[in-house]
């Protein structure tokens, strides 16, 4: 999870809810699950229920793989939970062959092998990490095309450090793209050199050009897959692109309030 760099209303839960969650991102596309349109509903409850939150989400398909899922869910409770005024998290996955495990899990703080037992393959952690590692590699690929583009020799990238890169003179979309870099870049190690590979080790500028097509493989896959979630979404939901989050004020059955974050349509379902 990306550290919040938003400046909030100390006064709006909802906002600083909603920018804590536009910091967790599905783990196999490196994009926000806010962005991605899988947060379908935030529910802030006050009096005798003050500082619980709960958050519903949904997925592309019935059957998208329970590990992801899992991390996604628990991902958005930690982000949340941080929160000074947060007391409790609870999350609600939808529509999901294995929702009913995940969510008790998740709410337990039961890991991933723990809640699936001997169904579940792999540590979760190591997991978590291939795909930090691949978003990094995506990160980096876009970076290092846009800086080529802009004019940039190979000799003059490589030659930067991590100091350096953020003190560019680059246009909005290259501060951006430096800042998600170096969210992921310490991930890997290695020395000062702004660009490394997966393994820590320094880029020449001879072995750029070839660096840089193979990175391209690995993020025009993960495009790929990030086209056909949006569909796979939008066909099972019925709707064009991301739907914008409302809030709105409801009493709810107890004496206490909730304030809800959620999409106009979810109330229909």
């Amino acid at each position: 999870m990306a550290p919040v760099r938003v400046r909030l209303d100390p006064s709006n839960r909802a906002e600083q809810v909603q920018a804590c969650l536009a910091t967790v991102v599905d783990p196999e596309l490196d994009e926000s699950v806010t962005e991605l349109g899988f947060v379908t509903e935030v529910e802030l409850f006050d009096g005798a229920r003050n500082g619980e939150v709960r958050i519903g989400f949904r997925l592309p398909t019935y059957w998208c793989a329970a590990n992801f899922a899992f991390l996604m869910a628990d991902d958005m409770r930690r982000a949340v939970k941080r929160l000074a005024w947060v007391t409790r998290v609870q999350v609600q996955l939808g529509e999901h062959m294995y929702a009913e495990a995940i969510n008790r899990g998740v709410a337990d703080g039961n890991g991933f092998q723990a809640t699936f037992g001997s169904d579940s393959e792999g540590d979760l952690e190591s997991l978590r990490r291939t795909f930090l590692l691949k978003a990094f590699q995506r990160r980096q690929a876009a970076l290092l095309q846009h800086l080529l583009d802009a004019g940039r020799t190979a000799a003059a990238v490589v030659a930067l450090d991590t100091e350096a890169l953020p003190t560019l003179a680059l246009d909005a979309e290259g501060e951006r793209l430096v800042e998600r870099y170096l969210e992921r870049r310490d991930l890997v190690g290695g020395g000062a050199e702004a660009f490394v590979d997966i393994d820590g080790r320094a880029i020449s500028a001879e072995a750029l050009p070839g660096h840089v097509r193979d990175l391209r493989r690995v993020a025009v896959n993960a495009e790929f897959n990030g086209v056909l979630c949006r569909g796979l979404l939008a066909v099972r939901y019925g709707e064009a692109g991301v739907q914008p989050i409302h809030i709105v004020r409801r009493p709810i059955e107890t004496s206490a309030r909730a304030a809800k974050v959620t999409h106009p349509e979810a109330h229909a379902r």
